[in-house]
């Protein structure tokens, strides 16, 4: 058992898988739609930034270009990357993981479905990630409540 932080005064336990197995979630939202597009995979790279570009592209409707703000991790700049003409990148700030939009969906993934959990192995961490992200899709409204920023309506490629 391990100790959580949460509200004043109150120490709940939980439990803390200290293995060294994961996976991960690359995923896009759009606020404006409620919804995303994400691939679940057991590690990252360029690669792995291509599936999810083009993931993104085929879930775009017809004659819609989008505009992911992204962090400067290797895989989002690097020389290889294949955007779709239908998506443009626009990298924010370094150290400025509040702008990022995203971060506060993989926290309430993380809060809600992940943590405090024991996985069996590699493939349960997957379909936990998978069931995590469904849910999220399935939840009207929440995508929007957690990453509609006001400043975000206005960025341009």
């Amino acid at each position: 058992m391990v100790r959580r932080w949460f509200q004043r005064g109150m120490r709940p336990r939980m439990v803390k898988d200290q293995r060294y197995r994961s996976a991960y979630i690359l995923g896009a939202v759009c606020p404006a739609r409620d919804t995303g597009a994400a691939i679940v995979l057991t590690h990252v790279s360029v690669a792995a930034m291509n599936l999810l570009l083009e993931e993104v592209a085929a879930q775009l409707p017809t004659g819609t270009h989008a505009v992911m703000l992204i962090d400067n991790a290797g895989w989002h700049i690097a020389n290889d990357l294949r955007v779709p003409p239908d998506i443009s990148l626009v990298h924010l700030p370094p150290y400025s993981p509040e702008l990022n939009a995203i971060e506060r969906v993989w926290q309430y993934l993380r809060d809600r479905y992940l943590s405090g959990r024991l996985f069996g192995g590699t493939r349960a961490i997957v379909d936990a990630c998978c069931e995590a992200w469904n849910n999220l899709i399935a939840e009207t409204g929440r995508i929007r409540s957690l990453t509609d920023f006001e400043w975000a309506r206005q960025v341009r490629p």
